[in-house]
C-alpha cells in the first residue's frame, strides 16, 4: 500500500504518498465539497485540491496520487519562471542607479524583495543565479559591468555577500518561520552580514593591489554612506515582500 496514515498533534489525519519527486506529506479535511489537500511538509507546492465526496475511499487514494504528481510537476516549473523572473530583476535594479551625494542601487533592495518573496530557498537560488550571470561575463552587476573580475575586484565581497545575505535569511526563516517581524529582523542581519564580508574582503585586495588601508578608513568608504539607504530599501522590500506572495500565493511556503 502506498499510502501510510500518521497521527500529528497539529491536525486531524495526515497521509504520506510515495509521488515522482519523493516522500511528501499532505493534510487531508473533510467537507460536503469533497476532500481538501493541503501539502505539509514538501510546503513549495502549496497545493490544494477537492476530492469528490462521492468517490469511494478506495479510488481517493488513486485520485491523490495523480493530482498529486501534476500539482509538483507544475510546481516545479513555476518555481524554476520565479527564480529566472527574480534573477533578472535583481541585474535590473543593480543597474538603476539613485543620483545623490553618494550614488546607490537597488541592488540590494531587489536582493531581500527576493528572499522575501520567493523565500530562502528560492530566493537564494535566485541570487546564486544572478551572480553566476555576473561571474561569466554577462553585464549584470552594477553600471552594466560583469566578469569574473568584477568579482575579484575590491567590491567583489559585497556581491558575495549577497549570497550569505539570502542564505542567513533562509536559516532564520527555517529557525523562526516567515512572520513580518521574523522577515524584517532577517533581513537587517543578512545586511550586517554582507557589510561584514564585502568589507574585509575589501581591505584584504586593497591591501594585495594598493597597500594596507584601516578599517574605519573602509567603512567610511563602503558601508557608513549607503546605511540609510539600505535600511530604507528594506523596509520597501519588507512591505513589498509580504503583498507580492499573497498576489503570487507564495507565502509560508518554505
Amino acid at each position: 500500500d502506498d499510502v501510510d496514515m500518521l497521527e500529528r498533534p497539529d491536525m486531524e489525519k495526515v497521509y504520506v504518498i510515495e509521488v515522482e519527486s519523493g516522500k511528501q506529506e499532505f493534510d487531508l479535511y473533510y467537507s460536503e465539497e469533497g476532500i481538501l489537500v493541503k501539502s505539509v511538509a514538501d510546503t513549495d507546492n502549496d497545493s490544494e485540491n477537492y476530492l469528490p465526496a462521492e468517490i469511494p475511499t478506495g479510488h481517493r487514494k488513486a485520485w491523490f496520487f495523480i493530482m498529486t504528481t501534476q500539482t509538483t510537476t507544475r510546481s516545479k516549473t513555476y518555481d524554476m519562471v520565479y527564480i529566472a523572473v527574480f534573477a533578472v530583476l535583481i541585474a535590473i535594479c543593480s543597474w538603476i542607479s539613485i543620483p545623490m551625494t553618494v550614488p546607490f542601487t537597488l541592488q540590494t533592495f531587489a536582493v531581500f524583495l527576493a528572499v522575501g518573496v520567493l523565500g530562502g530557498k528560492r530566493g537564494s537560488l535566485a541570487v546564486l543565479i544572478y551572480i553566476l550571470l555576473g561571474a561569466v561575463g554577462i553585464p549584470v552587476f552594477a553600471g552594466f559591468s560583469g566578469g569574473i573580475g568584477q568579482l575579484l575586484g575590491n567590491t567583489g565581497g559585497y556581491i558575495i555577500g549577497f549570497l550569505f545575505s539570502a542564505l542567513l535569511m533562509w536559516l532564520i526563516e527555517k529557525l523562526f518561520g516567515r512572520k513580518t517581524w521574523v522577515l524584517g529582523i532577517s533581513m537587517v542581519l543578512g545586511l550586517i552580514v554582507c557589510y561584514a564580508i564585502g568589507t574585509v574582503w575589501f581591505m584584504v585586495v586593497y591591501a594585495q593591489n594598493s597597500g594596507a588601508v584601516g578599517l574605519a578608513t573602509v567603512l567610511g568608504w563602503c558601508v557608513i554612506p549607503f546605511i540609510i539607504p539600505d535600511l530604507v530599501k528594506i523596509a520597501l522590500a519588507l512591505t513589498l515582500s509580504k503583498r507580492l506572495s499573497k498576489a503570487l500565493k507564495l507565502n509560508g511556503q518554505e
